[in-house]
């Protein structure tokens, strides 16, 4: 087995390689998996190390306890700005359009990516999931993109894979309504391709990442370059570098910063 901190210093993820098959974990589990900038700048990283591996063909892509990710950290949508959240370095623009670049990453990697997804996925944990190529998740499973609940658009290029995956009219809904949506739904809606109860989960995935692996490394990585060119066509990515503008313009809304705050406080009270 290989271990990429062995050669990566990973501090918010544990990634390693087993033959063909590799795994990727959001490993901050007393803090949900929450994505911060350095969860997002590792996970680019992440992707990277793994072309690096010539024997993987699949990696599984799952967050450690209770649930798969938690989104990014609110705080910043809360009061001061996104300054604050940890793991801020360089221009807010840059920081802005790290999840984008976390999207793309995840998603050009050669190896096929499989999403394992339980208790709960959230936000950027939504867009990390999406960017993976396969999706499985729990039947108790809850998925809610609270983006437009806090005064912000969905970006970091989730638009155009969502759309992708699920339709015009199906991403309207679940983005501008922010309402969270169960496994049943999911998969009817075809925003993951399969679900397992929940302590079968990572057996499930297990047999569906030893299912892949059997197939040769270059009719799994022609197919996936040529459907991720088709989708490119049906939708592309290649305009959301300009997410980060749209969320630097929401961030300076007077009326954008209200809805977040008043959401922010509001579930706060509810949590009392």
């Amino acid at each position: 087995m290989t271990d990429g901190g062995n050669d990566q210093p990973f501090s918010d993820l544990r990634v390693s390689a087993d033959g063909a098959i590799g795994e990727l974990v959001l490993n901050r589990p007393e803090r949900l998996n929450a994505l911060t900038y350095t969860t997002l700048r590792e996970l680019a990283a992440a992707a990277r190390w793994f072309d690096q591996q010539p024997d993987v063909k699949v990696v599984v892509v799952r967050g450690e306890g209770r649930m798969f990710c938690a989104g990014f950290d609110t705080s910043a949508f809360g009061s001061g700005g996104a300054g604050e959240v940890p793991g801020a370095a360089g221009s807010p623009r840059a920081n802005a359009d790290l999840g984008r670049a976390m999207a793309d990453a995840i998603g050009a990697m050669r190896a096929v990516t499989i999403a394992q997804v339980h208790g709960r996925a959230v936000g950027g944990g939504v867009v990390l999931m999406v960017a993976c190529d396969l999706r499985v998740v729990a039947e108790d499973v809850v998925i809610s993109l609270p983006e437009m609940d806090l005064g912000i658009p969905l970006t970091w290029g989730a638009v155009p894979r969502l759309v992708r995956e699920i339709g015009p009219s199906a991403t309207k809904d679940l983005v501008m309504t922010c309402r969270p949506v169960g496994s049943e739904e999911a998969l009817r809606l075809a925003l993951v391709n399969a679900t397992a109860p929940p302590d079968g989960l990572a057996a499930a995935v297990t047999a569906m990442a030893s299912s892949v692996a059997r197939k040769s490394r270059l009719t799994l990585e022609q197919t996936k370059r040529q459907i991720d060119a088709v989708a490119e066509q049906v939708a592309s990515t290649a305009s959301a570098f300009s997410d980060a503008d749209l969320l630097a313009t929401a961030i300076a809304d007077p009326e954008s910063r209200a809805v977040g705050r008043d959401f922010v406080a509001e579930r706060a009270r509810r949590r009392r």
